[in-house]
C-alpha cells in the first residue's frame, strides 16, 4: 500500500475527527497501511483518540437491539410507567451493568416487566434470559417450567439455575417459586430505562412537593 502525501493533511482530519473513522478504517479509505496512517498523525502532531475515547465511539455505533415504541396508547403509557418504576424498585442500577437485571419472586411483577420489555421496548425476544433462584429443597427443573409458562420464555433461554443450599428452615417457604431474574444484555437499553426512570423520579418528586434535599437524611 502506498504512503500518505501531506496534501491529504486535510482529508485526514475530516476522516479522523469529523467522520470519527478509525486508522485503519482510513488506511483502507486512502489506499495506505495503518502503519502509514500512524506515520503521518504523528507527523503532523494529530492527536490520536485514547483507549476510553475509542469505547465511548464504538459504544456509540452498537446497533439498537431493540425498538422502543413511541405511539403509545393510555395502557402503553400505563405499562411504560410500571415498566420504568418496577426497575427503579428491582432493578440492577449500578453503571457498571452490561443491561437490564430485573430480579423478584412476585409472579404479577415479572409478567408486567417481561410486558414493557416487549411491548413498549420492543426487544429482540430471542435475547432475553432469565436466571432462577432456588432453595435445595425445591426442585429447578419443576421452578423454571412453571416461570417459562408464565413469561412465554422458552426454557433454552433460561441459564444454569443457582441452588443455595445454606438456607434457614424458617425461610425455606418464603420464595414458593423461587426468583428469578429477567436479564436483557443491552447497555444502551438500561440507559434508556434509566433515563426514564430519571424523568419520572423527577415528576414524582415535583408532584410530591419538591426535591428531596439528601444531604440532611
Amino acid at each position: 500500500m502506498a504512503l500518505i502525501h501531506d496534501n491529504q493533511l486535510n482529508k485526514v482530519i475530516s476522516l479522523y475527527y469529523k467522520k470519527c473513522l478509525s486508522m485503519k478504517a482510513i488506511g483502507l479509505e486512502l489506499g495506505a497501511s495503518i502503519d502509514a496512517v500512524c506515520y503521518f498523525m504523528r507527523k503532523h502532531q494529530l492527536k490520536r483518540r485514547n483507549g476510553s475515547e475509542n469505547s465511548t465511539l464504538l459504544f456509540s455505533r452498537k446497533p439498537l437491539s431493540y425498538k422502543v415504541k413511541n405511539k403509545l396508547s393510555t395502557s402503553d403509557l400505563e405499562l411504560k410507567i410500571a415498566g420504568s418504576v418496577l426497575y427503579w424498585a428491582e432493578g440492577y442500577k449500578t453503571i457498571k451493568s452490561n443491561g437490564i437485571d430485573f430480579a423478584n419472586s412476585d409472579q404479577d411483577m415479572i409478567v408486567i416487566f417481561v410486558s414493557f420489555l416487549r411491548k413498549i421496548c420492543r426487544i429482540d425476544a430471542k435475547r432475553l434470559r432469565v436466571l432462577l433462584y432456588c432453595y435445595s429443597n425445591q426442585n429447578p427443573a419443576k421452578l423454571v417450567d412453571f416461570w417459562s409458562k408464565l413469561t412465554k420464555i422458552p426454557k433454552s433461554q433460561f441459564t444454569k439455575p443457582y441452588v443455595r443450599k445454606d438456607f434457614r428452615l424458617d425461610k425455606k417457604d418464603k420464595m414458593k417459586m423461587g426468583m428469578v431474574h429477567i436479564r436483557y444484555s443491552d447497555k444502551k437499553l438500561w440507559l434508556q430505562v434509566m433515563q426514564w426512570i430519571k424523568e419520572y423520579q423527577q415528576k414524582l418528586l415535583r408532584v410530591g412537593g419538591g426535591v428531596v434535599n439528601r444531604t440532611t437524611l
